[in-house]
């Protein structure tokens, strides 16, 4: 016998498993951590649907750091899809300590309902 799955099932159990599962990768640090003092910190805004569905947790990011302290990429490493777009935003607008080369800035962003 044939099983049909139904594709709103599907569904459920994809979103359940991208919240239930460990982020992947290596242990990301605070960015004050990393040896480049974050200047200015623009705070994640948490997104509307991720809050009404009781969405939380950690978002990774990689930011790459212009020798000035301006921050040209970010690039999510892990945390759940309805997060990382809040955080690339306001990871984006952080500006960093100056420096003699550019760098890469491993940063988590807590999204917790308090």
């Amino acid at each position: 016998m044939r099983k049909i799955v139904r594709p709103d099932v599907c569904l459920v159990l994809a979103l359940a498993a991208s919240v239930l599962l460990p982020l992947t990768g290596s242990r990301a640090q605070d960015a004050a951590d990393s040896g480049r003092k974050v200047l200015i910190k623009t705070p994640a805004i948490y997104p509307t649907l991720a809050r009404s569905m009781n969405i939380h947790g950690i978002v990774k990011v990689e930011a790459q750091v212009a020798p000035n302290g301006s921050v040209k990429n970010v690039e999510v490493k892990g945390g759940h899809p309805l997060l990382t777009q809040s955080a690339v935003t306001a990871v984006g607008h952080w500006k960093f300590e100056a420096a003699s080369h550019e760098t890469k800035e491993l940063i988590e962003i807590k999204f917790d309902q308090q």
